[in-house]
């Protein structure tokens, strides 16, 4: 019984050990971000809307610590509800002024090189004295190029 005991609480140690190494290894730095975005209720011409982008992106210690990844940084929008563990991250996205509306975000860190992303987002956009509907879902990979941002700098603390 006793040993039972020390196999268990062992085992519950290793566990730990292993989620706060696994949550060390999303590492700071200079990230690509490709990002896919589809729109289900665009207020722009078909031609402006969705498609694919690649940017550079500097995720700082803090940002991993507060979110556990990147997140969008949108004038008028908080991050809230965030939720991590040692492999993923949920979290909503409240917005208010010019777009109003609610997102969800959700992130699974692959290794800590890689992770992938997506975002659904549903609301209203002001466009000139128009409030036009929105609904989009964004899709994204982000690849760890190294601990140096170079001329790239972090988003702005909300």
């Amino acid at each position: 019984m006793r040993t039972n005991r020390l196999l268990i609480a062992a085992g519950c140690g290793l566990f730990v050990v292993v989620v706060s190494l696994w949550a060390q290894v999303r590492k700071p730095g200079l990230w690509e971000l490709t990002t896919t975005q589809t729109w289900q209720q665009s207020p722009f011409p078909a031609a402006a809307a969705g498609g694919t982008h690649t940017m550079q992106v500097c995720l700082t210690q803090e940002q991993i610590d507060k979110y556990g990844a990147i997140t969008p940084h949108s004038p008028g929008c908080q991050i809230t509800n965030v939720s991590k563990t040692a492999t993923s991250m949920t979290a909503d996205m409240n917005c208010a002024g010019r777009m109003n509306g609610k997102g969800t975000l959700e992130a699974t860190f692959i290794d800590g090189e890689h992770a992938r992303g997506k975002m659904h987002f549903a609301g209203t956009m002001r466009i000139g004295a128009d409030s036009k509907p929105v609904e989009w879902t964004s899709e994204s990979t982000s690849v760890f190029k190294g601990p140096d941002c170079g001329n790239v700098k972090p988003a702005a603390e909300r």
